[in-house]
């Protein structure tokens, strides 16, 4: 298949343009770099540019006929939402819409979006199953429900698509081909890491009198190879003619902020001092996944559920990363 991904020089979208070229398909990367960084594309075709350019689109489209997209692009910091949450629904949901307007002018069969578990806000129960409330607590899980029901008004009209709510993706390839890059880090476990390697004073804690085992938030952590490979399998689902839908990717197993940083103590051999912080708006107490739909109709299943296995990526990634950087300088 020849397969467009948008944002494929970001964090989940990188590792699965390398998913995609293992299994061997065709891939263009579309990204306008804001967030993604060249150096993590892997393929030869890649295009500059921003959802919200209909010229950039166009070259996106031009090179040769696209079977599927796999849509990554967006703006995923959660603070900058809620500070500008105008721009968060300009990038989000009129950038996919410019997407998908475009698609559908190309006549793309198959389409998989990359949700959020932020679509659910406070749950309603622990682990979180795909038909419970989505109650959104931030323009940024907001933007993703929206294009989710888009999606699914359009199943209707001749594209078939997917949508992947993504836990915590964490972690990098263990091949340290590709990880986590981004500028500013917002993500806890790197965040944690760097405050091991001395580049931080401490971590902040945000929140500790959460109804929870120790009162810090609980996250479900998914390596981001296991996102990476459930989108493959969801487009080889829509390929198959099986029908589309929406997908929990977790692990199912919650861990507290207190327990991560533990975690990244224990794989790093290094303390990491911890400072208290009021909580932060929009920071649901526990996100944990039932994944037992992903199981049953993707045959997906996380191979890297090991939070020690996930932070030890993580942990050999930002200790060449800088060397990379160096390189790409160079």
């Amino acid at each position: 298949m020849r397969v467009l991904v948008t944002g494929g020089a970001g964090y989940v979208g990188s590792h699965t343009v390398k998913a995609l070229l293992e299994r061997g398909d065709e891939v263009v990367v579309f990204d306008n770099l804001s967030q993604g960084r060249r150096e993590l594309v892997l393929c030869e075709e890649f295009v500059l540019g921003d959802l919200l350019d209909p010229e950039a689109l166009r070259r996106a489209f031009a090179g040769g006929p696209i079977d599927a997209v796999l849509h990554f692009a967006a703006d995923t910091n959660i603070a900058r939402s809620l500070a500008d949450p105008v721009e968060c629904y300009r990038q989000n949901v009129v950038g996919s819409l410019c997407l998908l307007e475009e698609a559908i002018r190309h006549c793309i069969r198959y389409f998989v979006f990359s949700s959020s578990a932020s679509v659910y806000g406070d749950p309603a129960r622990l682990p979180i199953r795909e038909e419970d409330p989505k109650n959104p607590k931030t323009p940024y899980g907001r933007s993703k429900w929206f294009f989710e029901q888009v999606l699914e008004e359009k199943a209707a009209r001749g594209i078939a698509s997917v949508s992947l709510r993504y836990f915590a993706a964490a972690g990098a390839d263990p091949g340290l081909e590709l990880g986590e890059w981004h500028d500013p880090e917002t993500h806890l476990i790197p965040l944690v890491l760097e405050a091991a390697l001395g580049r931080k004073d401490h971590v902040a804690v945000y929140g500790s009198d959460y109804d929870t085992r120790d009162g810090t938030c609980v996250r479900d952590f998914v390596h981001v190879s296991d996102l990476a490979d459930a989108h493959v399998a969801a487009l080889e689902r829509l390929r198959q003619g099986l029908p589309g839908g929406a997908y929990n990717l977790g692990t199912g197993v919650g861990y507290t902020v207190k327990e991560v940083v533990e975690a990244c103590r224990r794989v790093t051999g290094r303390p990491i001092p911890v400072v208290e912080a009021p909580r932060r708006p929009g920071d649901p107490a526990a996100l944990v996944a039932d994944i037992g739909k992903a199981q049953a109709d993707l045959g997906w299943r996380p191979r890297h559920p090991d939070l020690e296995f996930i932070v030890t990526t993580a942990w050999e990634w930002l200790r060449t990363r800088d060397r990379r950087a160096g390189n790409s300088r160079g």
